[in-house]
């Protein structure tokens, strides 16, 4: 069965929003701004029949029909160098390096990489690492994080690298 194609003008939904709410959505799908995309979508066509469902799709479609154009947000660094940069300026003591699972509508599953601090007690975020066709984001962030907490000598943990499990158990409850 072949993909689904992306949808332009001809469909109903987009051709019922006026062109300037189609310029303004275009302009937030190229910004890679999702959110605001489908808010404006939603908002502009209520009056029109158009429900939060209706307004994903649309925005969706635009996302597949500007592909490659779209500005993605640059991927976070996993190389060494670059996370240890991170950790150096954190208040406290490193305690651990942990990887958590986490996820939304828009990214899926995603894995979050973080370093554990002693006093202060809490969490810092080094790196989001989202999936790729070339990647798995549990394999890339427990790679990143064993090499990461071998350098700074204190443990790694992850408590639930095959699936994904944002209930799995942490290092410490924030």
């Amino acid at each position: 069965m072949p993909a689904a194609q992306p949808q332009d003008e001809g469909h109903g939904d987009w051709e019922a929003l006026p062109q300037g709410i189609r310029t303004q959505v275009d302009g937030y799908v190229l910004q890679d701004s999702l959110f605001p995309a489908v808010k404006l979508v939603w908002d502009a066509g209520r009056a029109r029949g158009i429900g939060l469902h209706e307004a994903q799709m649309v925005v969706h479609e635009r996302y597949l029909l500007l592909g490659d154009r779209i500005a993605r947000t640059p991927e976070c660094p996993l190389d060494l160098e670059s996370l240890a940069a991170l950790t150096s300026g954190l208040p406290g003591r490193v305690a651990a390096i942990e990887a958590v699972w986490d996820g939304d509508t828009v990214h899926d599953w995603f894995v979050r990489l973080l370093a554990i601090t002693d006093d202060p007690a809490e969490e810092r975020h080094l790196a989001t690492v989202y999936s790729r066709r070339d990647r798995d984001p549990s394999e890339a962030a427990a790679g990143a994080g064993r090499t990461l907490a071998d350098h700074l000598g204190v443990p790694f943990h992850f408590a639930g690298p095959d699936e994904p499990d944002d209930e799995a158990p942490r290092w410490r409850r924030p």
